[in-house]
């Protein structure tokens, strides 16, 4: 029988945030980590229970900091956004994260990549998927009650859960939003941001420019009502001088 930690002992347990590894062993890896977290942040992004993270360590048991795993991507649904160290999921309303990607390296071993399977396989994850970008080799696994099953043709595989689409060319993996969007990367998506910056920039410069075109028309309307008003004093002043000489004004 196992024994179940004291409340006392589980608190003094410390979570690190860091395994000592890195998040990426090569520039491509790297880039890939980041275009599909970045991306599915993006996607998203209007959802407020639904958390997207990379590289961060995952503690499925409470009272065991060594059972743990950092997913290079994953998504967690049901989960509020916010800023983590670890996440602890007994602090999590015991919420899995239900799609993991893993990003292969040349550093990778299939003894590192088996426990890793097992580790997804056996604390819930529904989607994984592993991408090794130097191959061009995309596989993924679906649950099927307690095991994950692999998805026989990824070429063209929408994923239940992110509703994104996978498509396999010669010379790239090209993943596609629901709205037929395809995913950017980090410098194309710093782009987007840079247009929409500019495209705000010059809605505000138009609605200023509109601003300025109406206070110069209510100052024109404004100097126009003046200009009526003081010919109407001079005529009354002048009406005024003629009565006082005896001189009708409607005779002139």
């Amino acid at each position: 029988m196992v024994q179940q930690l004291s409340t006392e002992t589980s608190e003094q347990i410390i979570y690190p945030d860091s395994d000592g590894q890195p998040m990426a062993d090569n520039t491509k890896q790297f880039r890939w980590i980041v275009t599909v977290k970045e991306n599915l942040e993006n996607l998203f992004a209007t959802e407020s229970n639904v958390f997207v993270a990379g590289d961060l360590l995952w503690y499925p048991v409470q009272g065991d900091n060594k059972t743990r795993q950092a997913p290079d991507v994953m998504v967690a649904f049901g989960r509020p956004k916010g800023d983590r160290g670890s996440y602890q999921q007994w602090k999590e309303d015991n919420i899995s994260p239900q799609v993991v990607f893993e990003i292969l390296s040349p550093g990778n071993t299939l003894k590192e990549m088996g426990k890793k399977f097992k580790f997804y396989e056996h604390y819930g994850v529904e989607e994984y998927y592993i991408y090794d970008p130097d191959r061009i080799d995309l596989n993924g696994w679906l649950r099927q009650e307690d095991e994950l099953d692999v998805i026989d043709e990824m070429n063209g595989w929408v994923s239940s859960r992110l509703g994104i689409k996978f498509t396999l060319t010669a010379d790239n993996l090209e993943i596609y939003r629901p709205d037929g969007e395809r995913f950017l990367t980090f410098i194309e998506l710093n782009q987007l941001v840079e247009q929409e910056r500019q495209r705000a920039e010059q809605e505000r410069q138009r609605a200023e420019q509109e601003r300025q075109r109406a206070e110069q028309e209510r100052q024109r309307a404004e100097q126009a009502v003046s200009q009526l008003e003081q010919e109407q004093q001079r005529y009354q002043a002048l009406e005024a001088l003629l009565q006082e000489r005896g001189i009708d004004p409607d005779k002139l």
